[in-house]
Parts: structure tokens; sequence; C-alpha cells
């Protein structure tokens, strides 16, 4: 009697090869993509005196978005 009151919990799946290799790869191609080509255009748009503050809030911005873009990945 004792024996059929255990329950048995069903081993968790193993994840599909895909979601374990290639869609992290995918997600940090396109997210240091997305990052690296933002950040070179704040640079390359420099609009006179805002000096080390537009490439910084860009690269920020950026960062924010691809986080919140690609977070569940």
């Amino acid at each position: 009697q004792d024996v059929m009151d255990i329950e048995v919990k069903p081993k968790p799946s193993r994840p599909h090869w895909y979601e374990r290799h290639v869609q992290p790869c995918v997600a940090e191609l396109l997210g240091s993509a997305f990052f690296i080509f933002i950040g070179c255009l704040s640079v390359v748009e420099d609009s006179g005196g805002t000096g080390r503050l537009q490439p910084a809030l860009a690269h920020g911005l950026a960062l924010g978005v691809t986080v919140a873009v690609l977070g569940d990945i």
C-alpha cells in the first residue's frame, strides 16, 4: 500500500539542440550587431557640442532595447 502512494514525477525533458546551441548564438550575434551598429552611427552623426554624451546615451539605449527584445531567448 505504501509503495503505491509515492508520486512519480516525470523527468524534465532536455531542451532541443537548437535551443541549447543555435538560439543563444543567434541572440548573441543579433545583440552584438545591433549594439555595434547603433554605437557606430552615434559617433558618425556627431552634432557639435555633445561630446561623449551622445555615444554613451546611444550605447546605453541600444543595450536596454537589446536586452528587452532578446532577453527571453
